[in-house]
């Protein structure tokens, strides 16, 4: 996580169960000076207790995750911080996982694909929430 967190800037937590995946993310995320990483979890229920703990901004969650899939991770965080901007990103162009992911509370799903300009877009669209 970054030890240089710039003043006002959008606090991140990350969750996927990809180890490699995950430190691109935050590498890419970190690059924008308004964003900063704050925390990162490698399931579901990891992704809850940062949250709990951290209060970010933002999470980001994989769908596809052990211990807690990334929906029902959605649901609770939702459920237990309605303000938080809530970002799901999934590998699978499956149109009902996208639905659900909705429907438990995240603001956008994004496929992994897109995740360059969509998630940054989103992201830096959450000050205008914070």
């Amino acid at each position: 996580m970054s030890a240089d967190t710039v003043e006002g800037a959008i606090r991140v937590v990350l969750a996927d169960d990809d180890e490699g995946f995950l430190e691109h993310l935050q590498d890419l995320i970190e690059s924008q000076h308004e964003l900063s990483v704050v925390g990162m979890a490698m399931n579901g229920l990891a992704a809850i207790e940062l949250v709990d703990e951290l209060d970010p901004d933002a999470a980001v969650l994989d769908l596809h995750m052990p211990l807690l899939d990334g929906v029902s991770a959605c649901a609770r965080l939702r459920h237990d911080h309605p303000s938080l901007c809530l970002i799901a990103l999934t590998g699978d162009d499956a149109p009902a996982l996208h639905r659900a992911a909705r429907d438990s509370g995240a603001d956008d799903v994004l496929l992994k694909s897109q995740l360059v300009n969509g998630l940054l877009d989103r992201l830096t669209a959450a000050r205008a929430t914070v």
